[in-house]
């Protein structure tokens, strides 16, 4: 693996990182934030401001408006774009759109894509992921599927609920994964303005960074064509794959660059505070947990861009990508723990952006599947085919 970038890469890393300091760290104390996620109209603003910048969905492929980034490519804008909690949001490679427009490129037909790709990847409109349930429903279990999809006549009928559908309050149009009635899951597309489909409530939660936060959503017979079957029937796990593998490297992506962030405010006060007579820094407590953020950043770096060139060189990446997303959300968690510390009072108030970092980062060690999970699945591939893959 050759380690090094490209001229063009290395150019699009800096006007990142020019785009994210100059136009988007300003508005971080913007008003239009709440509890759930920023407004939609401020969001529309901050896309308009990437566009300008020609950084809006740079992961799409240019027939869409994008840059066709590759996973490498990713990798490193996704970072550097991170490093603000608005900038994945600004550039349109946030959760779950990413991961949506990525399935969508893959999997969906002509028609759907111009229906519901186009507008997504121009941020004209947000979408959401419908798969997660209540118990004894789906969770880190899919095979636990509730939600029913019965065929009458050239529609299906949907009926079922959902919780934890990150964006789906105000989202364009959903991607739903129901169980027919042969047992086998199915995606299915759906405008959330269709009869049948009920936001019941927002769900509080640690994190604010999500647009729509995560919601409660019931589908009370619900009629969806059979031209909106999103790929094939039955196939609905294997697309699961197809989007979940790179979603969960993508989340080590933009949840590095945070962690970064964190670092930086962290390094910046323990180098200018002086407590018994030297700085901060210079006392070894406070000096190896900083080393140790460095080296915890360095090595979900390296997890990430190996996983990511696996992925470019056409392999699946399943069980990589399960090691990297419980390395990188551990790690991340590590170096912003350590941020807190470091910070003192500073940390746990709004003092500066780590105790909202802190709050933001806590989810990654359990969406895209909890570290326990991954391991089981990491485990159960050793008992299968040994340690050396």
């Amino acid at each position: 693996m050759d380690f090094s970038l490209s001229p063009e890469l290395q150019d699009l890393q800096a006007r990142t990182h020019a785009f994210i300091r100059d136009r988007i760290i300003p508005l971080e104390s913007d008003s239009r934030q709440t509890s759930h996620g920023p407004t939609e109209a401020f969001r529309r603003e901050l896309n308009a401001l990437a566009d300008e910048a020609g950084l809006l969905a740079p992961h799409v492929s240019p027939k869409y408006g994008g840059l066709g980034l590759n996973n490498v490519g990713r990798a490193v804008v996704f970072e550097a774009a991170g490093y603000s909690l608005l900038g994945p949001l600004a550039m349109n490679i946030f959760a779950p759109d990413e991961g949506n427009m990525h399935l969508l490129e893959v999997v969906a037909t002509e028609d759907q894509k111009e229906r519901w790709l186009r507008p997504l990847a121009r941020g004209e409109i947000r979408s959401c992921f419908c798969m997660t349930e209540p118990s004894p429903g789906a969770g880190s279990d899919p095979g636990a599927l509730n939600t029913t999809a019965v065929l009458h006549g050239n529609h299906y009928i949907i009926n079922g609920t959902k919780w934890f559908i990150t964006g789906a309050d105000g989202a364009g149009f959903a991607i739903i994964m129901a169980k027919g009635e042969d047992g086998n899951a199915t995606m299915f597309l759906a405008d959330m303005d269709t009869p049948g489909i009920e936001v019941v409530r927002a769900m509080d939660s640690l994190d604010h960074a999500f647009p729509g936060g995560h919601a409660v959503v019931r589908f009370n017979n619900l009629r969806v064509p059979a031209s909106d079957i999103l790929g094939e029937p039955g196939k609905g796990f294997r697309y699961a794959q197809v989007r979940l593998a790179p979603a969960r490297l993508t989340h080590c992506m933009r949840w590095l660059g945070t962690a970064r962030r964190a670092h930086d405010i962290a390094s910046a006060y323990a180098g200018k505070r002086e407590v018994f007579g030297h700085k901060l820094v210079a006392h070894e407590g406070v000096g190896f947990m900083l080393a140790d953020n460095e080296i915890d950043i360095r090595m979900s770096r390296l997890s990430i861009w190996h996983t990511a060139w696996l992925l470019d060189q056409g392999a699946r990446g399943t069980a990589e990508s399960s090691i990297a997303k419980v390395f990188c959300s551990e790690a991340i968690w590590r170096v912003v723990d350590r941020c807190v510390q470091v910070l003192g009072g500073q940390g746990v108030t709004g003092e500066t952006l780590v105790a909202r970092i802190f709050n933001e980062v806590r989810g990654f060690r359990i969406y895209d599947g909890p570290s326990e999970v991954h391991r089981w699945s990491i485990a159960q591939r050793i008992a299968r085919q040994g340690a050396n893959w």
